[in-house]
């Protein structure tokens, strides 16, 4: 590999492992070698590997691999889960970021429990968690810079003005990798959501993982825990691939959504299990003029193999802060289990933006209280300066293939009086009532549309298309460029010294 490097390059990773010690080329990276990964279902992933000797080798899939590594030991981090890491940690990413022009790097974090505060990462950066390693995010505000609001919504969603950090940060990155064999991110909460509920947070409260203005992000093969607020938060960026995730929060927390992709473009979301006091996936673009005025989509997103449970929030949602726009959503092999809603998309007057061409096909749910939701009146405004006569386009909505037991109402579609919800198609869909549904099974306004094949009957503004035969809906057999993404099976050592 150093071969291929220039001699004035080749000279300075010289000078580099001289100088700081311990950073030694991962030799048998291989860097050409395409994945053969399943694409199975797995909700609960088994480590390939079951603990590392120092030296020893270990793979994993990724988008890049990495040619130089280092262990977070190797900077004086302290795994006892009270010594605070945080100096540790942001050394070891400003270290390693010197060989992003040499084949990137990896930074392992091995067996243990590694407090910390936020830390940014770097391009050409992989973050690798031992699936013994935990790290512990820091309940001090003082460990979370405070920075500007997301110029897409004008304000924190918590509270006006700033927001305090992520736990791991990023913006302008290029490829950038946060994976592991499991290991956990625990972002114990819970004094955040205490704070929060008796308002007395002055910033909006950190997500775990927020990445902005980058092209090229995976996050996979984690655990993610108790968030303060959004777990997985990418935002104006592109190319990403989330896959392989387990996101825990008490189901009665709320805010704690699982997957938030926010005004990116390219994004697959795939075998993920997702227990949340929100929604489970929430996609977003903006909030009223905010969102308006900064113009960015979310599009061509895929999500797949999705398990979620949700009692009080939606297995996916489309808004409400979706200004920027929202466009090419495909969705297929869902599960829900115990769920307030399936798909539900929310929005309201003000807005503007629009939800189009969205495609979900082959759901299973279980226990819901509504399978369709559309929200025409949600109210949360960022202040009073948003446009009254802002109105959302929402069209082409495509359901089919699903199943659903023990649900309480089948639909609640309400749209914009004046603005009516257009082009809904409901094909080859089973609900089974629950032992004490709603009087009134679809409640429907200001939307059109069809249906065909939907059990029980459907509502009147949503007539069947072809009585007696079944018409499906559309869904595109065109792939989205992401879905063409394989990840490469790479090798490294689990400390290299």
């Amino acid at each position: 590999m150093l071969t291929s490097l220039s001699t004035v390059g080749f000279l300075l990773l010289l000078v580099l492992i001289s100088y700081d010690g311990g950073f030694i080329g991962a030799a048998d990276a291989e860097h050409n070698l395409i994945a053969t990964d399943s694409h199975s279902h797995r909700h609960h992933r088994k480590s390939r590997n079951h603990g590392h000797r120092r030296g020893e080798e270990f793979e994993y899939s990724a988008i890049t691999c990495r040619a130089y590594s280092a262990s977070l030991d190797e900077f004086g981090a302290v795994g006892d889960g009270v010594t605070s890491n945080t100096v540790a940690f942001r050394d070891a990413v400003s270290q390693l970021s010197r060989f992003a022009d040499y084949g990137g790097s990896l930074l392992f974090v091995p067996a243990g429990r590694w407090l910390t505060g936020s830390f940014n990462l770097t391009s050409h950066f992989t973050l690798f968690l031992h699936r013994d390693a935990v790290i512990l995010a820091s309940q001090e505000e003082s460990d979370y810079e405070v920075i500007e609001p997301l110029p897409s919504y004008g304000r924190g969603r918590d509270t006006d003005g700033g927001r305090f950090i992520s736990l791991l940060f990023g913006s302008n990155l290029t490829d950038v990798v946060i994976t592991g064999e499991n290991g956990t991110i625990d972002g114990q909460g819970e004094p955040w959501w205490g704070k929060f509920k008796r308002g007395e947070l002055k910033y909006t409260r950190p997500y775990l993982i927020e990445i902005m203005h980058s092209d090229g992000i995976q996050i996979s093969n984690l655990t993610f825990l108790n968030s303060p607020s959004w777990h997985i938060h990418p935002v104006y960026s592109r190319n990403i691939v989330i896959q392989d995730l387990t996101i825990l929060a008490p189901v009665t927390v709320p805010n704690t959504d699982g997957i938030n992709p926010d005004s990116c473009t390219n994004t697959r979301i795939e075998d993920c299990y997702i227990v949340s006091g929100d929604d489970c996936i929430a996609v977003k673009s903006g909030w009223d003029q905010y969102g308006i005025k900064y113009g960015m989509p979310t599009k061509q997103l895929l999500i797949r193999r999705l398990t979620c449970i949700s009692p009080d929030s939606a297995v996916i949602a489309l808004g409400s802060e979706m200004s920027g726009g929202i466009e090419d959503v495909r969705a297929e092999d869902i599960v829900a289990i115990n769920s307030e809603s399936g798909i539900r998309i929310k929005t309201g007057v003000g807005r503007g933006g629009y939800v189009k061409d969205i495609y979900v096909r082959g759901m299973t749910m279980t226990t819901m209280k509504y399978v369709f939701w559309m929200t025409g009146n949600y109210g949360s405004h960022p202040d009073d300066h948003y446009d009254p006569n802002a109105l959302p386009v929402i069209e082409n909505i495509n359901y089919r293939d699903m199943v659903a037991d023990n649900v309480t109402m089948p639909a609640q579609l309400a749209g914009i009086s004046g603005d009516q919800f257009t082009g809904i198609c409901i094909s080859n869909v089973t609900i089974t009532l629950s032992k004490k549904p709603k009087k009134v099974l679809w409640n429907c306004t200001d939307v059109s549309g069809y249906t065909s094949g939907v059990t029980p009957e459907p509502c009147q503004l949503l007539p069947e298309k072809e009585p007696g035969t079944l018409v499906p809906c559309n869904f595109p057999e065109e792939p989205i460029p992401i879905e063409e993404v394989k990840l490469q099976r790479c090798s490294s050592r689990s400390r290299n010294m």
